[in-house]
């Protein structure tokens, strides 16, 4: 088997790698509002009302309104779904101060880093407002592509933003769906854990 190349450019998952999301907002909105556990990230993640969203052709408020529905019934009627909903999405969860530590230190040694997101049209706004704007070379929001992780498409573009080929490109996500997707197109992949793999992907990169 031949060698896979040394990566020169960094891909990263926002959720669930770089930024970090608390359970027990949800589940504190969820008790509030007699819903059943787990019932706004469920209904939320459905991809019959995420996959329009992420792909650019309904936006974060229409998502909403979509869970907003399918949570009516459940919470006692659209209006205390709605304030269930708002409460819920007012977190925009928090930045892993780990893996923002190990950005810095890759894109101090020269590699361009990619973030990599299956994300509506507030992803700017939540990149702003968590302070990740300049952190990052390049922002690869799938509703902006039209297309999601993890479509080879998805990842053709990300390497073209990056302008670094697939062989080159290492991608970290804790999905192993978009980490079998990304190997299909050609990155080298790994699936995110925790901070404790830091030690591995600076040994990939070369630190």
């Amino acid at each position: 088997m031949a060698r896979r190349e040394r990566p020169t450019a960094l891909l990263v998952d926002l959720d669930g790698v770089l930024r970090r999301w608390d359970p027990e907002t949800g589940a504190a909105v969820e008790r509030r509002y007699g819903l059943p556990a787990g019932a706004l990230y469920d209904t939320a993640m459905r991809w019959s009302l995420l996959q329009p969203a992420v792909t650019g052709r309904l936006s974060h408020a229409g998502w909403l309104e979509g869970v907003v529905e399918a949570l009516a019934e459940p919470a006692g009627g659209a209006e205390r779904a709605r304030s269930a909903v708002q409460e819920w999405q007012a977190d925009r969860g928090s930045v892993d101060p780990d893996v923002l530590g190990f950005v810095r230190e890759v894109r101090a040694a020269g590699i361009r880093v990619g973030l990599a997101s299956n994300a509506t049209d507030l992803l700017d706004a939540d990149l702003a407002l968590l302070g990740l704007t300049d952190e990052v070379d390049v922002v690869v929001n799938s509703s902006t592509l039209g297309v999601a992780k993890p479509a080879k498409e998805y990842f053709q573009q990300a390497c073209l933003a990056l302008g670094a080929p697939p062989a080159q490109v290492l991608f970290v996500d804790d999905s192993d769906r978009s980490v079998r997707g990304a190997r299909v197109a050609g990155l080298s992949a790994y699936r995110w854990n925790g901070p404790a793999d830091l030690r591995y992907l600076r040994a990939a990169l070369g630190r």
